[in-house]
């Protein structure tokens, strides 16, 4: 037999030991693997509806339980859904629930069980989790088809066995060609040293070893190295400045990022004593402005502070923060008629009430619609004019620019633009009202990345593109593909700083209570919910006022024991929507303080200025619960500086189910906004739950925050945006080597 088919026939032994030596394990670990995404599967579908079965179960809603099960049970991996009683009994079983299967079959305890059954031939997981209120005791079981395991099993095996052949194949071959080029090149260094040694003239390095053996060791070792940092990146990494610097340093070495957005991070206004500086309650500035600290460049936005003009350069740029300056704030200049028209207008009368589900009817103006495009054409060249490069990075931020993007792509091309939608991204059929539907989408396909909250989000978009536009979607790689140019369309959930600047010098957390107390004319022994947003008919605030005085009607011994702070901050108050929803407030207030309140006692205190976020995270320290009720929001960022003000892991948040965060942030107690009599019950809960279950929640939720700050928010866009540039480079490198091959 000849060395190559020996070495072929070792190489072929080798593939087949591989394949039957893994095989059963790759059954173990798929099954494993399998069982455990299946009993979390069952944590979270109980976390997320115990509370709903508690209150039916202590209402006797047979009726509820019913249709809550069984469309529970139209989930295509989950079997079935009952409740057994203390006794045995099983009630409310879902439609599809084996006969055959009694509460006797299943294991039952004080603690969450699971276990697995056999019935008609199949294997069937079952989690059963102890349920009670005070009037009937039972467990909550959720069942499992387990057959999709083994389909799972022999599809990785098939992908198993043929992966080994092809890598080991392939793997064989390269290392052939390797060993024989290397032999060849051997051989010949040997032969010229021998000949060098022949002449005298053998290298003063020469010990009998070719130069090129070393050569290629060194190589080899440099390649193992940069393998192995490669593979560390994996590792979970702390994000902060320091780390977003680096891969900046890393991934874009010398690449401008500018950032645009209609709010500017600082704002310079007139006072008697000369001009003062604001930061705006904006939940785009408190994610972004870190970003660009990190990052350095160029910030454009709208100059809309009395003081603005006087405090820039004749370029109207102004080095930021003004305390320790690491990036340029730009200012562009609009008159009163394109603000009337651009942000009034299209932006807050029409897009923002069409992706808002909080039913105020969107209105769409024909001079509205001209002026918003005049205005990023405005922003469009101002990010022309502020590029050093042809190639800079973009950061176009929200709805206020759905143009921007085409406009900036026409005066860029080669510019990497990652536009960020911050507010929600509605259904086709809703979106199809806005009469310039196709224009707003061609827009935001100008970009290289469009980001949103959450996946939902990115689906409704490339649904209403499918509708809208002629256009090539590519749904594995969630991508849209327009006159050739591709933008990749992913959900990049947005978050805070951590730790916040906010909170670098705060008091402990019992002085931030007795401070707001006092301050605020509060009882110490008095419990505290806080409320902070804008004044915007989006976040549920009169929706939170008659939770309250529903709470304190149900619950009258919590009167003179409970306030709400409700802190919130005038906005576009142009806009008669804004203006009446604020008189509202103020009247519903005075209601409700009328109904519970005496002469020193007021269960709504509302107060309405602007607070700065030292200010706003002393109140989330001295307050006991804090309430997001957002009728519909991206994602609302207040939840998570809550969490993050509560380094002592008590206090309890109430988080709306339709709030973007309310994914991430699952330890919160989730409520309906419209369901008034739901969100009271929520309240006895918050101002019942014991310390300990505070701090579990607290820790779970404050993880999360830590993990997912917004420079990691900000490095999975980044990184996202350094790979589409190299993509694009070796597709440059490759049409010049055409090009040039053609000549």
């Amino acid at each position: 037999m000849s060395p190559y088919m020996r070495y072929g026939a070792l190489i072929l032994g080798v593939i087949v030991l591989l394949v039957f030596g893994f095989m059963p394990l790759t059954s173990v670990v798929i099954d494993q693997w399998s069982r455990r995404d299946v009993e979390l599967r069952s944590r979270l579908l109980f976390s997320s509806m115990r509370d709903q079965v508690t209150t039916a179960l202590a209402n006797d809603d047979e009726t509820a339980l019913s249709n809550l099960f069984n469309r529970l049970a139209e989930d295509e991996r989950l079997l079935a859904v009952t409740y057994c009683d203390e006794n045995g009994v099983m009630r409310y079983p879902s439609k599809n629930f084996p006969r055959n299967i009694s509460c006797n079959d299943l294991a039952r305890s004080d603690r969450p069980n699971f276990s697995t059954i056999t019935n008609d031939g199949r294997q069937i997981y079952v989690a059963a989790f102890p349920l009670s209120t005070e009037a009937r005791k039972g467990h909550l079981a959720i069942l499992h088809d387990l057959s999709f395991v083994d389909r799972r099993a022999r599809e990785v095996r098939f992908y198993w066995v043929l992966a080994i052949f092809v890598v080991g194949i392939g793997i064989s071959l390269l290392a052939a060609a390797f060993m024989f080029l290397l032999l060849r090149q051997w051989l010949t260094s040997v032969r010229q040293t021998l000949l060098d040694a022949r002449k005298g003239t053998l290298p003063p390095d020469g010990n009998g070893a070719p130069p090129i053996l070393g050569a290629e060791i060194q190589k080899l070792v440099r390649d193992l190295k940069a393998n192995r940092q490669s593979s560390d990146t994996s590792i979970q990494i702390d994000w902060s400045p320091e780390t977003l610097q680096k891969l900046i340093a890393e991934e874009l070495p010398g690449t401008q990022v500018i950032a645009v957005s209609n709010r500017e991070p600082y704002i310079h206004n007139k006072t008697e004593d000369g001009a003062s500086l604001q930061i705006p309650a904006s939940g785009l500035v408190t994610a972004l402005e870190p970003v660009m600290r990190a990052c350095g460049g160029t910030w454009i936005a709208h100059g809309s502070g009395t003081a603005d003009r006087e405090t820039v350069d004749s370029d109207d740029r102004i080095p930021v923060p003004p305390d320790e300056p690491s990036y340029t704030l730009r200012r562009v200049w609009l008159t009163e008629e394109e603000q009337d028209g651009y942000y009034y207008g299209m932006a807050n009368e029409g897009l923002w009430p069409l992706c808002h589900i909080s039913f105020v009817r969107p209105s769409f103006r024909e001079s509205n619609w001209s002026i918003y495009q005049q205005v990023n054409e405005r922003f469009a060249d101002a990010v022309a004019a502020e590029a050093r490069a042809p190639d800079p990075i973009v950061l176009v931020q929200d709805y206020h620019f759905a143009t921007l993007p085409a406009m900036i792509r026409k005066r860029l091309p080669r510019a990497t633009i990652i536009t960020f939608w911050h507010i929600p991204w509605p259904n086709s059929e809703t979106f199809g009202i806005c009469p310039w539907r196709e224009e707003i989408i061609r827009g935001l396909l100008g970009s290289s990345i469009l980001g949103f909250h959450t996946r939902f989000h990115c689906n409704n978009f490339l649904e209403t593109v499918d509708r809208f536009i002629e256009s090539r979607i590519d749904r594995e790689n969630a991508s849209v593909t327009l006159e050739e140019h591709e933008s990749l369309i992913r959900p990049y959930p947005i978050s805070i700083d951590w730790p916040p600047a906010a909170m670098k010098g705060q008091k402990p957390v019992e002085d931030c209570r007795r401070i707001v107390r006092e301050r605020l004319g509060i009882g110490q022994n008095t419990r505290i919910a806080i409320g902070v947003e804008r004044f915007d008919y989006t976040k549920g605030v009169l929706d939170r006022m008659h939770a309250v005085d529903d709470f304190l009607t149900r619950h009258p011994e919590w009167i003179g024991r409970f306030v709400l702070v409700q802190v919130a901050a005038p906005t576009r108050t142009k806009l008669e929507s804004y203006r009446r929803l604020q008189e509202e407030a103020i009247e519903l207030a005075g209601l409700i303080n009328e109904k519970h309140g005496d002469g020193s006692y007021q269960p709504i205190m509302l107060i309405i200025r602007h607070h700065e976020p030292r200010e706003v995270f002393e109140l989330f320290r001295g307050a006991d619960i804090c309430v997001v009720s957002s009728l519909h929001d991206g994602m609302n960022l207040v939840a998570k500086e809550f969490v993050a003000a509560r380094d002592d892991d008590q206090g309890v948040l109430i988080l709306s189910q339709f709030a973007g965060a309310s994914r991430e942030l699952a330890a919160a107690l989730l409520i309906n906004p419209y369901d008034s009599y739901g969100t009271a019950e929520i309240f006895q809960q918050a101002l019942t739950m014991p310390e300990e279950q505070q701090r579990e929640r607290m820790q779970l939720m404050r993880a999360q925050v830590r993990e997912r700050n917004v420079y990691r928010w900000a490095a999975q866009m980044l990184v996202d945006a350094s790979r589409l540039r190299n993509h694009q480079r070796i597709l440059d490198l490759a049409q010049e080597s055409r090009s040039g091959g053609s000549h």
